[in-house]
């Protein structure tokens, strides 16, 4: 689905959040490399869904009202059979609405479990003086520890994105430290430079949070994202 039928969509229906299954659409759209994440309404789909795709699969509640996933006990990893994705099912779907009880749940979205790699988290926000600004950092529960981002002002040059990847403390990490592999820093880069273009473009966006986005020795995949859309 394009971009801005996405955008249509979700207008009409006067949310300003998207799906996760609806931001990583719009993200593969412009070139971002995403982890294959489809929408299942139900326990049979979420079955047939990750057999498609391949075991191990990871399902999460797929909500626009739950932010927060993990807390709501709506996200279950690295299934690896069909009795394993029912169970799954069963329970992200009771914890989910037992926790919030007045949320509008889809269903769970199914997605190919990841590789482990370096976990970086990549964004926009719009900042109230300088409008748009996107950020590069170390991601997962690092960046709420650490903090450790950098951030310019959209549009973005080839220079500006190499100085944000330079700028963090936890560079060494990414070049590779005490045996692990260096990840793949130009691939990191050419992401940036597509999220500043889309995001110069694409005057509705309000925020974009790609977290963790797993950066290996040859690509990257988000594995986890969100877009809200400006109230206007």
């Amino acid at each position: 689905m394009a971009v801005n039928e996405i955008l249509a969509i979700a207008k009409k229906e006067q949310r300003s959040v998207l799906t996760e299954i609806e931001a990583k659409q719009i993200l593969a759209e412009i070139g971002i490399n995403c982890t294959d994440t489809r929408l299942a309404a139900s326990k049979k789909e979420a079955v047939e869904l990750s057999e498609q795709i391949g075991y191990p699969v990871v399902l999460k509640i797929s909500s626009v009202d739950i932010t927060h996933k993990s807390d709501a006990g709506g996200v279950k990893v690295n299934l690896k059979n069909r009795d394993e994705v029912e169970q799954a099912f069963d329970r992200i779907m009771e914890s989910a609405t037992a926790k919030y009880p007045n949320a509008n749940i889809e269903g769970v979205s199914v997605q190919a479990m990841a590789k482990p790699g370096i976990e970086i988290i990549m964004g926009m926000i719009k900042d109230a003086s300088f409008g748009p600004v996107i950020m590069f950092g170390l991601g997962g529960v690092l960046v709420e520890v650490l903090k450790d981002v950098s951030f310019r002002i959209v549009p973005v040059e080839k220079k500006d994105v190499v100085e944000m990847i330079e700028e963090i403390k936890g560079k060494k990490l990414l070049e590779g430290y005490r045996g692990q592999e260096p990840v793949d820093i130009g691939y990191l880069q050419d992401m940036l430079l597509k999220l500043s273009d889309f995001v110069d473009k694409t005057p509705g966006i309000e925020e974009i949070d790609m977290n963790p986005v797993f950066a290996y020795k040859e690509g990257a995949a988000v594995v986890d994202a969100r877009i809200i859309l400006s109230a206007d």
